[in-house]
């Protein structure tokens, strides 16, 4: 079939992708002429593994097509995606500013006949409602709009393999023809799909975000526990993990959660549970207990660092992505910048975003090593796999003082103590 995506940031373009690869007619529809060009050329704009290989794929067997006009795409399509960004004012508010654009944009070009309008993008409940509305005001008397709302669950890092196996297609509609059509689409998937009204997939990417963050501050605020304590966060929290009630997954400590999800979700449900008249303390604590997790490990390189130089590894919000929104590392890097501290950092492949952000102010290395020249500490915010496989006694000698703050807790403490270094990590043994 022929569909359409508004809209190609991590969502949109991987998504895209992957239907295009299943043997669809996919057209991506963006607003900025560099950067479609750019993806005309096989260019993802973004940092995904393997998202290069697939795009020169699909662009090379014509089932993929990038373009600024609505008017080829959208009455070609027999089901049209929104998936812009919907992001958080400081009060926490979503930015549906883009998503309705989008949908009187798009309304005066839909086909004669039915046409699903599908959101992808994370939306308060009652969202899609008003977008239904929005597009019946704008179209054609002849075209019919079905509408739907199926939430994406990929992670940034991992999000091909996210998308052609992920644990569930969540797809709500109350219109049987479209929920007929957008199960036809997801069938490649192999899924377990749960079919539902439009507001309780709406709620579903909240709820699960949310989960995913309580998890993150739970293990930070047990980790705040056993620094004061003596235990070792990551024995209790693997211990926990064993109860197959909980799970493993998400309950590391470290120095908060970032990217794009996560911090805006919570904020989110937070401020539509207060229009609620609902008390949402439960998920205050978890944005406080993620800032008081960057705080914590602040106050710790400021306590104990030998020296103003620092080295710092990763910059991006977590492993195999370039993105820097909401990272932890430039929350602390920030911080300790304001204290007067010099930094050297490096990140495979976030430092072009990140002098975006910051420009000069601080220095960017070309590999683990150079950072460390003349640093007087290392501080690791982020956990590339190619930090772990590095030269410890390397590391050591290119420092002034054998100083490391994990704060990932990426080494294990007593090998690191055997080398001769002196050791903070998050919740562990000093």
């Amino acid at each position: 079939m022929t569909i359409t995506f508004v809209g190609h940031g991590y969502v949109g373009l991987v998504t895209a992708c992957v239907f295009a690869d299943f043997g669809n007619n996919v057209w991506v529809i963006g607003h900025t002429p560099h950067k479609i060009d750019r993806l005309k050329k096989g260019d993802p704009l973004i940092y995904e593994p393997g998202l290069k290989e697939i795009l020169v794929k699909n662009l090379k067997a014509k089932r993929l097509h990038f373009t600024l006009d609505y008017d080829q795409a959208i009455p070609a399509s027999d089901i049209v995606f929104i998936t812009v960004g919907t992001p958080t004012n400081k009060e926490g508010v979503a930015d549906l500013e883009a998503v309705f654009d989008v949908a009187q944009t798009i309304a005066p070009y839909l086909k004669k006949g039915k046409t699903v309008v599908s959101c992808k993008s994370t939306v308060p409940v009652g969202t899609n409602k008003k977008v239904e509305q929005l597009i019946n005001r704008n179209k054609a008397k002849e075209a019919r709009v079905l509408m739907a709302s199926c939430p994406e669950f990929l992670r940034e890092g991992t999000a091909l393999a996210d998308s052609f196996h992920p644990d569930r297609v969540v797809i709500g509609s109350d219109s049987p023809e479209a929920l007929k059509l957008l199960l036809t689409l997801h069938k490649p998937l192999k899924s377990k799909p749960v079919i539902t009204d439009l507001a309780s997939a709406e709620l579903i990417k909240y709820a699960s975000n949310s989960m995913l963050a309580t998890k993150v501050s739970f293990a930070n605020f047990i980790a705040l526990y056993c620094e004061k304590t003596g235990a070792d966060s990551e024995t209790v929290l693997e211990a926990v993990g064993l109860d197959k009630r909980i799970g493993r997954a998400y309950l590391n400590p470290g120095i908060g959660y970032g990217g794009s999800c996560l911090p805006k979700d919570v904020a989110a449900l937070i401020h539509s549970s207060r229009s609620l008249g609902l008390d949402a303390s439960l998920l205050k604590a978890v944005d406080s207990v993620n800032d008081l997790a960057k705080d914590n490990f602040y106050r710790k390189i400021i306590k104990h660092s030998p020296g103003r130089r620092l080295a710092v590894w990763g910059l991006s919000f977590k492993p195999e992505t370039d993105d820097i929104r909401y990272a932890p590392a430039l929350y602390i890097i920030g911080k300790l910048l304001k204290k007067g501290y010099t930094i050297a950092a490096y990140d495979p492949v976030a430092s072009e975003n990140v002098k975006k952000a910051l420009g000069n102010k601080i220095e960017y290395a070309l590999g683990p090593y150079e950072a460390l020249k003349g640093a007087d500490a290392l501080c690791i915010f982020t956990e590339w796999n190619e930090f772990k496989e590095v030269d410890l006694k390397k590391v050591k000698a290119e420092l002034k003082k054998p100083v490391i703050f994990d704060g990932r807790n990426i080494y294990p403490p007593e090998a690191l103590k055997k080398i001769g270094f002196t050791y903070f990590g998050v919740g562990r043994h000093l």
